[in-house]
């Protein structure tokens, strides 16, 4: 099934710009990014993509190097309706953007001067996401499967009321170069990839990875977590 007309804009206008990658750094070879035309077919194909509308109508660039959590985060309460608050970004109505993401009861999670300083964990993200009341999965890649990921991931992928969030190391795929968090959109069965919504839209697009390669990144140790690995948080309400 092809994605209706109106969905195409969506990409379109949110994504493609006018020299794709031109204020961008290069991909590797083994990934493609969404604004191509590749990156477009594989997404007009997917099996997987009830979370693509809902997640790019909020899309959000983070707005300095530590803040892909508070982005992503940002992006996943504004998708799933939650009542939101007034935001000076849209001179008072009411929307999350990644200042008053830090509620009282988010920054007993984790603080955000603690954010500034290093960003979030896998644990992190999942304990500032609960503070929300949500319902809340964190799962270590290392002690899950790349089978039992690619389930989960897609299940959330084809509900519109859950999102799946992976926290990854850049340079496992590729990429420069540290820890990284950012939502899924959608999932090809044909390539076995997944989308990922990068929200470091400065740096790099975002990206359709193939499924062992992204759970290899996320199954690396995180210094700041305690050296457990990274892995993948499923929220909703």
């Amino acid at each position: 099934m092809r994605l209706p007309l109106q969905m195409a804009a969506v990409v379109l206008s949110l994504f493609a710009v006018a020299e794709p990658r031109a204020e961008t750094l290069p991909l590797p070879a083994d990934l493609v990014a969404l604004p191509s035309e590749q990156g477009e077919a594989l997404l007009f194909g997917a099996e997987a993509r009830s979370d693509f509308a809902p997640l790019s109508a909020q899309f959000v660039t983070q707005i300095n190097p530590a803040f892909c959590g508070p982005a992503t985060i940002a992006m996943v309460l504004n998708a799933l309706e939650l009542p939101r608050p007034p935001s000076d970004a849209t001179l008072g109505l009411g929307l999350f953007d990644q200042d008053n993401v830090f509620s009282a009861a988010a920054e007993a999670a984790k603080p955000r001067a603690e954010v500034l300083r290093g960003g979030m964990t896998l644990d992190d993200l999942g304990a500032f996401l609960g503070s929300y009341g949500l319902d809340v999965a964190v799962t270590h890649a290392g002690d899950s499967s790349l089978d039992t990921f690619r389930d989960t991931a897609v299940a959330g992928l084809n509900d519109r009321d859950r999102f799946v969030l992976v926290n990854y190391l850049r340079s496992a795929i590729g990429q420069e170069k540290g820890g990284h968090i950012s939502p899924l959109a959608a999932y090809d069965a044909d390539t076995d990839r997944f989308l990922v919504l990068d929200v470091s839209r400065y740096k790099y697009p975002p990206i359709w990875v193939e499924a062992e390669a992204l759970f290899g990144a996320m199954e690396t140790p995180d210094a700041d977590n305690g050296g457990r690995s990274r892995g993948f948080v499923v929220v909703g309400r």
